[in-house]
């Protein structure tokens, strides 16, 4: 209990809650920190054109890397699947046989859609996060289990991995992501 406290208590701080007699529980705080890769994720994807989610870059070392487009649709998949072991069930969506999802999303519109029905999902599966079954084992993707709280902490950090990633490709075309763009 003591670890779980200090988990609490950092994962509090990092999203700038008070810790007092209304502190948010972990559900809440995951949740939030959910909430804020959303608003980068999201609207990165929308920054690049439609006719650029095929775009991979060409020089350096970038041989079979995904497309911009497939990034996008992989995230969306990864926080199915973490979502669906979390919460117990299937996603709501078909999310394809592999890591890389539906082959049928492919369009700017439809890759759109899927990453925020991911989103959504993600919402549902962090917030039901608690301090009873934060342990819990879950089953992975690989046929293996991990804790509840560890597939929660994977959705949040994988997805800021791809982020990076989707990042340096609006770069290389010449588009400032929107959260490096000054605020009006």
């Amino acid at each position: 209990m003591i670890r779980m406290g200090f988990i609490c208590l950092a994962a509090g701080l990092s999203c700038g809650f008070v810790l007092a007699a209304d502190a948010p529980n972990l559900g809440q705080v995951l949740d939030a920190r959910l909430s804020t890769a959303e608003r980068d994720i999201v609207p990165l994807v929308e920054a690049m054109p439609a006719g650029k989610f095929d775009f991979v870059p060409a020089a350096g070392e970038f041989k079979g890397v995904r497309t911009f487009g497939q990034q996008a649709r992989h995230l969306a998949t990864a926080i199915y699947m973490m979502s669906s072991a979390i919460l117990g069930q299937k996603p709501p969506v078909d999310i394809g046989k592999t890591e890389d999802g539906p082959e049928s999303v492919r369009s700017k519109e439809e890759v759109l859609k899927y990453l925020r029905g991911a989103f959504t999902f993600a919402h549902k599966a962090l917030s039901s996060v608690t301090e009873k079954n934060e342990l819990d084992m879950v089953p992975t993707s690989t046929g293996g289990k991990q804790i509840r709280l560890g597939a929660a902490i994977f959705i949040l950090s994988h997805s800021y991995d791809h982020y990076g990633q989707m990042v340096v490709y609006l770069r290389m075309n010449g588009i400032i992501p929107p959260a490096s763009q000054p605020a009006h």
